[in-house]
């Protein structure tokens, strides 16, 4: 409840921000953030939308938009957002596994893992095992132990992941087990309150 009373009070501070500077690209951004980890899935879509719009130059580092779009159910646009971003960030292993949640969701999860981008060199040693997850080079069990040894933060993304894995999978109990495990950490991170969101619009 509290959570919510504070991501009202920051959207309507963005809001002001915005009234007074609509030119600010950065304010968009951040009211879109907010918009998201409240659940407002179109309106956060929509002040992407206007800061790309405002500053073009900022199209491969949107990946929130992304996200965003993956809720919405526009899944080719999720994936050729998450594309563009790999261009500036050829190493990012969450870009490259939404990437493939997205076109899982449109053409399947064989296509998915057919086209899987390459990623080397992620230092978080639980988020190059979610790679491999997705690969078919490594199991559920692999993922829980590699967050096991990177503490909460760890424990969270191997939850997190293993959720959205099997959301694609379409083992519904299961993404539902650990969507709502990642939710129990309580973590200030962007990942976290999509977690949050994902549980909210599944009805779990």
């Amino acid at each position: 409840m509290n959570s919510q009373i504070s991501l009202l009070a920051q959207l309507s501070s963005w809001n002001n921000v915005i009234r007074t500077n609509p030119q600010d690209a950065q304010a968009y951004i951040r009211r879109g953030m907010t918009n998201f980890k409240l659940a407002n899935i179109a309106e956060s879509i929509e002040d992407f939308d206007t800061a790309q719009k405002l500053e073009p130059s900022l199209t491969p580092y949107l990946w929130q938009r992304g996200l965003s779009y993956y809720y919405a159910e526009k899944f080719a646009e999720g994936a050729n957002q998450f594309e563009i971003d790999l261009t500036v960030n050829s190493h990012d292993v969450e870009e490259t596994v939404w990437r493939y949640l997205c076109i899982a969701r449109f053409s399947g999860v064989y296509e998915a893992r057919n086209t899987l981008l390459e990623v080397r060199n992620d230092p978080r040693k639980v988020m190059g095992c979610v790679y491999d997850l997705f690969a078919g080079n490594s199991t559920e069990e692999d993922v829980l132990i590699a967050g096991e040894c990177e503490g909460k933060q760890g424990k969270f993304y191997s939850h997190l992941y293993l959720g959205l894995y099997y959301e694609a999978e379409e083992d519904v109990p299961k993404s539902q087990n650990y969507i709502v495990k990642a939710v129990g950490y309580q973590l200030e991170d962007y990942m976290w309150y999509l977690a949050c969101v994902h549980q909210k619009l599944r009805g779990w």
